[in-house]
């Protein structure tokens, strides 16, 4: 397949000061960085969509870069991350799935050491649809505190023979976070779970 045809990025920060209740010491960054690309199966049903996950590795890749650099350049910062994709009309719901191993692997390699799966959506579309993205801890599922979801959209997008895809990545956990469970701090880190 050929290189992905990108029509435009769009990256999103919001600095969350508190959520009604006391300040936390750091404000929590949540970014996502959206790209729109040409869908090149748009149309038609074609039986063999994998060779086109080889084909978006590179873009997950700067798409990762991107986030890391819109939350301050440092990876290391990175607490928790999620993937997404919006499937314009003219394609369907397995042309988002080919986003699970460019996007979630782009993440977790950038990021070293992160062992838990990386939550993900997709859906179908038109202009202007949105999508919450799911978000999770990068080293531990069971981590309560960093359930979370950001909701993405672009208004120009996606036409019907395009693809959004989405990353989500977050410096914390919900900043007013108090349900229990495994804290972040006692994570080991072994199996993507606890």
């Amino acid at each position: 397949m050929p290189e992905p045809k990108v029509r435009k990025f769009v990256t999103v920060v919001e600095e969350i000061l508190h959520e009604g209740g006391p300040a936390p010491d750091k404000p929590r960054l949540r970014a996502a960085v959206l790209a729109v690309i040409e869908n090149p199966f748009a149309g038609a049903y074609v039986e063999d969509l994998q060779p086109f996950m080889k084909d978006l590795e590179p873009l997950g890749l700067a798409m990762s870069k991107r986030l890391v650099a819109a939350l301050g350049g440092d990876a290391s910062v990175v607490e928790s991350y999620g993937k997404g994709a919006i499937v314009g009309e003219a394609g369907e719901l397995e042309h988002g799935a080919l986003w699970h191993v460019p996007g979630g692997y782009a993440m977790r390699a950038l990021l070293g050491d992160a062992k838990a799966i990386v939550p993900s959506a997709k859906k179908l579309g038109g202009l202007g649809t949105k999508l919450d993205v799911p978000i999770g801890h990068v080293n531990a599922a069971y981590v309560r505190s960093h359930f979370d979801a950001m909701e993405v959209g672009i208004a120009d997008a996606p036409r019907a023979n395009e693809i959004v895809f989405a990353l989500v990545m977050t410096t914390g956990g919900r900043v007013h976070a108090r349900m229990g469970g495994l804290a972040a701090a006692d994570v080991k880190g072994e199996d993507g779970l606890r």
